[in-house]
């Protein structure tokens, strides 16, 4: 059979409940014509670029299918029936990916990278903030050779 990887949006206002069950309907749908649902990913609540319907945010989800072509066209004329659903794209594929998809390692990677810059601190954005002894940030009141004169002074100490 062939395999298919189908993202739909749904409106925003739906409860967890009603979205679950939305799914769920699609892939009640899949089965009962001979196919199979071999993942569901929930991305979650995410900004449109532009407004469908009134809307400017919507649930996303994937569902990776192994399924004949009359189930998907089934669901697809559900979804259009449905005013729950906003968009759907179907797209037919060679092999399905095993692990998570790329919209899953992008929200697992920014979660990693969030930790790490409260680790770092305000370095970049809060040069203001540090002070040196006599009150002046880091390009306040200080020419190019000033600074390199401060290095020369540290190593005259040591002597």
């Amino acid at each position: 059979m062939p395999l298919y990887e189908h993202v739909y949006l749904a409106r925003q206002d739906l409860s967890a409940q009603q979205f679950d069950e939305l799914t769920g309907q699609f892939k009640k749908v899949i089965e009962q014509l001979g196919g199979t649902v071999e993942k569901v990913e929930y991305w979650g609540v995410k900004s449109l670029t532009y407004r469908i319907r009134k809307n400017r945010k919507a649930h996303f989800t994937l569902l990776n299918v192994n399924a004949p072509a009359a189930a998907l066209a089934e669901v697809e004329r559900q979804e259009r029936i449905s005013e729950d659903v906003l968009r759907s794209l179907t797209v037919r594929v060679d092999a399905l990916e095993a692990g998570p998809s790329a919209m899953m390692r992008k929200a697992d990677r920014d979660d990693r990278r969030e930790g790490r810059d409260d680790r770092r601190g305000d370095d970049r954005r809060g040069d203001d903030r540090r002070r040196d002894r006599e009150g002046r940030g880091p390009r306040e009141g200080r020419g190019p050779r000033e600074e390199r004169s401060l290095a020369g002074d540290l190593d005259s100490t040591e002597e």
